[in-house]
């Protein structure tokens, strides 16, 4: 099962897909993004994907062709952009989350 959620954000469009990126799901994506304001930057969130098939990254391959930059958060995503070739960007956090200090507990530094 494939879920995909987009959303614009100071001109670029987020495509974040979690679940199976396989077959006609893929297929999906890629008439979604075909349909797409060519003037937004593409940014394709692997992140939550746990498994791609032939169909999957050659829809990835065709993504990157249209100029996408890809998200890799964990070491699937980044192993897939690596054999794959796809320009990845570390991660993609929102302006919105609390930063997480060294002991990882999400509590906000304090300023002085």
């Amino acid at each position: 099962m494939l879920r995909v959620e987009t959303k614009r954000l100071d001109g670029a469009l987020i495509c974040r897909l979690e679940g199976r990126f396989t077959g006609e799901g893929a297929e999906e994506v890629r008439r979604l993004v075909t349909r797409c304001d060519s003037k937004l930057e593409l940014v394709v969130d692997l992140t939550d994907v746990m498994f791609i098939d032939a169909i999957g990254e050659e829809v990835l391959l065709f993504v990157k062709r249209l100029g996408a930059q890809f998200v890799a958060e964990t070491s699937y995503s980044r192993d897939v952009c690596e054999r794959l070739q796809l320009p990845f960007i570390g991660n993609l956090k929102s302006n919105l989350q609390v930063p997480v200090n060294s002991d990882g507990n999400g509590h906000r530094p304090r300023r002085r």
